[in-house]
């Protein structure tokens, strides 16, 4: 058998700086995990304020994506009403349909003939008794409507000079009633789009301030950390101990703060979640899309926030032993 190759002084050196670089990293971790648990009050503190910032970024995050799929939802339920005469058959309706989703802008058509408008209008307001007792003696009936759905409901020209110029439509559509091209509909979705862009930059902006007050408890926490062990960090200089040894500890102490802050965050942030999907709150917002995304996406949106969690203390520890650690 061939005898093994012994490893020269030099891998022997490779070794055992290897060696030494690993066993000085887990001493670190370990003097790093020491100081977080010795300072209870600040740790408290620290940990608290970094949960609220990395809270409000995930809800800023998530009632983007709840807000923007309402906006969305809303947008397809808007529908343009052609109103026909009460006359108009479903063979003519039908051909209607045709012609009208024939148009680029279109998405979709439906016509509803005149008793089925009587009848769903009947059903809305079955509360309404006297209101259900003028229809049975009203004399008129209700018109037929061709409903279309537009793909943008900014962009409705096409659809408006198809209603003036075409001739078949001409001969169906009901003279004593405009049609309803979402006007108001549209300007309420304007609207509440502008509600939510202001809800995004306000949650963005406090996002912002809190991840800077998170950053300044961390900062004074790490100073007044350094100053209670500076008789220590001395004795470490005298036996020459490294600077990485000496800063190591504090980038420890700061990012285990991000770690348990971040988990916190995303325990209650996933509770809020789908707390909101048993509530009334439900009925109001479409919530659908973004809860599956949380429940399919959670090991990702969890490691974001500990990396959000990291990057905040790791900033914060490493500028306050710059400045206030003489190495």
């Amino acid at each position: 058998m061939a005898k093994k190759k012994k490893p020269t002084n030099k891998e022997m050196k490779k070794q055992r700086y290897k060696k030494r670089r690993i066993l000085t990293f887990f001493r670190i971790f370990k003097y790093g995990t020491s100081n977080f648990a010795r300072n209870a009050w600040l740790t408290a503190a620290a940990t608290a304020v970094m949960t609220i910032t990395l809270l409000i970024i995930f809800v800023t995050v998530a009632a983007n994506g709840i807000m923007t799929e309402t906006i969305e939802d809303l947008k397809q339920k808007v529908d343009m009403s052609i109103y026909l005469k009460s006359e108009t058959t479903a063979e003519e309706g039908k051909a209607l349909v045709k012609e009208v989703e024939s148009l680029g802008s279109v998405k979709s058509a439906s016509f509803v003939t005149s008793s089925e408008t009587r009848n769903n209008f009947v059903q809305d307001n079955k509360t309404d008794q006297d209101l259900l007792e003028a229809i049975k003696e009203a004399s008129n009936r209700s018109p037929a409507v061709l409903r279309v759905v537009v793909n943008d409901i900014n962009n409705t020209e096409e659809l408006q000079k198809f209603t003036k110029e075409n001739k078949v439509l001409q001969k169906s559509i009901d003279e004593n009633r405009e049609p309803s091209f979402a006007g108001k509909r549209r300007d309420s979705i304007v609207s509440i789009g502008k509600a939510v862009t202001f809800g995004q930059r306000a949650g963005i902006a406090a996002s912002l301030v809190f991840v800077i007050i998170s950053s300044l408890i961390i900062f004074n926490t790490i100073r007044m950390a350094i100053f209670n062990r500076r008789e220590e960090i001395y004795m470490m200089q005298l036996i020459g101990a490294d600077k990485s040894f000496i800063r190591g500890p504090f980038i420890i102490e700061a990012t285990l703060y991000g770690v348990l802050a971040a988990l916190i965050a995303s325990v209650i942030g996933f509770a809020i979640m789908f707390g909101i999907k048993d509530t009334k709150i439900s009925e109001y917002v479409s919530i659908t899309n973004t809860l599956q995304a949380t429940t399919n996406f959670w090991p990702i949106i969890i490691i974001g926030m500990i990396l959000c969690g990291i990057l905040i203390g790791v900033v914060s520890s490493s500028l306050a032993t710059r400045r206030y650690l003489k190495l």
